[in-house]
């Protein structure tokens, strides 16, 4: 029985923080929010099970209530502690739906503080004096600014959520750097204070994997994490694990990528330049939808198998999607998806959030069993559908080296 339980706000967020929980210890299932379970028998043989939302951009009031259905689902299962996930880079409105969700769950349990900890070092999130950083640059710099349906204006933590929690700026708190520095004890205490003052969130710096260890030793008495994946690495879990090596099954390297983030860009240039790809267009697919799809499914059948062919939104700024038309990309590649299953592919990288759940829940494979991982946060999943093994990499579109989408397929399995 599982006694752990996650709930990530979108899949690729879900299989980051599987991927640390099972270097952390955990026999670890991913499950769609659909598939959440209820009650003994669903993720069997799992110490830890994610729960994956698409719950990142809905209303608040929605992400809400989602949130604690799979926390009151996690719960029957047996779980005890939990875990509320969200993109690295905070990816928030003042509404939401970070503070809300967090806020509910907390109340939910019973529980009176929290942590907020997005750090995530090996993808160069860190955390300073409650300012998030992206690489050497202040999020509110960075290409999340111009986030197409979550620009990010601020990188003081503090300032973006005590807008969307009930208490205001006496709701949030601040554990800085050097507090963090002196160990366990000091971060504890400093949480406890805090806590006191009547603080419920309390952001925390980090700027190494050793400070989010630290971290997660000094909160070893929470109930509730909130954060990106890496603090989930700290934990401490009941055994030592290895992953099953992933032997992929031979077709066509299909990537389907949805993501317009500047990372996967470079990713979708680099494996065209070492392979092929199309171009799903919004003006195509709304002038003959049907057409769009099957040349875009019949070209990547047709290629060869021994270099990567993209079926892809966007490879440059200058030809991002509108926010309008994203649904309608999101729809074209869980299409395709759909055709190259049926047509005998069994093995998928998919970038994007948003793209991965829609793919993944079109394709109704179920629970997802990791492999390896190839970058930090991204790794081969196993799931089954009719009976059959599919393989799915579900790739956030801010993560992986540029040559990913190549050496996805040839090595690091």
């Amino acid at each position: 029985m599982a006694t752990f339980g996650a709930i990530a706000d979108d899949l690729t967020g879900a299989t980051d923080v599987a991927l640390a929980l099972t270097s952390a210890g955990y026999r670890t299932a991913v499950v769609l929010g659909s598939d959440a379970p209820d009650g003994d028998g669903a993720a069997d043989g799992a110490d830890a099970v994610v729960v994956a939302l698409k719950s990142r951009t809905m209303p608040a009031g929605e992400a809400v209530a989602a949130s604690l259905d799979a926390l009151a689902r996690l719960r029957r299962a047996g779980c005890e502690r939990f875990y509320l996930k969200y993109c690295s880079t905070f990816d928030s409105t003042p509404a939401g739906n970070i503070g809300p969700v967090a806020e509910a769950v907390l109340e939910a349990l019973g529980e009176t503080v929290t942590v907020v900890a997005p750090a995530f070092p090996a993808n160069g999130r860190t955390v300073y004096r409650g300012h998030l950083f992206v690489g050497d640059e202040p999020l509110d710099e960075s290409p999340m600014r111009h986030h197409p349906l979550t620009p990010m204006t601020d990188s003081n933590l503090l300032r973006l959520l005590a807008p969307q929690v009930s208490g205001g700026e006496d709701d949030v708190a601040l554990v800085p750097w050097p507090t963090v520095a002196r160990g366990d004890e000091a971060v504890r205490e400093a949480i406890g204070r805090a806590s006191r003052a009547g603080a419920r969130f309390v952001v925390v710096d980090a700027l190494t994997d050793e400070d989010l260890a630290t971290l997660a030793r000094a909160t070893e008495d929470l109930r509730l994490l909130t954060g990106g994946s890496a603090l989930a690495q700290g934990l401490r879990g009941p055994r030592a694990l290895a992953r099953t090596p992933v032997t992929l099954p031979g077709g066509p390297r299909v990537v389907l990528s949805g993501s317009a983030s500047r990372t996967t860009q470079g990713q979708v240039r680099h494996a065209l330049a070492a392979g092929g790809g199309r171009q799903l267009r919004p003006a195509d697919l709304r002038e003959d939808f049907e057409a769009a799809v099957s040349a875009a499914v019949s070209a990547a059948l047709e290629a060869a198998d021994a270099a990567p062919f993209v079926v892809y939104a966007t490879a440059s700024p200058e030809d991002v999607v509108d926010t309008a038309d994203a649904p309608l990309i999101e729809e074209a590649l869980a299409e395709t998806a759909e055709r190259l299953v049926a047509a005998g592919t069994r093995a998928l990288l998919v970038a994007g959030g948003e793209t991965s759940g829609a793919v993944v829940q079109r394709l109704g494979v179920g629970a997802l069993a990791l492999g390896p991982e190839i970058d930090p946060g991204v790794a081969w999943m196993r799931g089954r559908r009719d009976g059959e093994d599919i393989h799915l990499m579900l790739k956030s579109g801010n993560f992986g080296r540029e040559d990913l989408f190549v050496r996805a397929w040839e090595g690091g399995l």
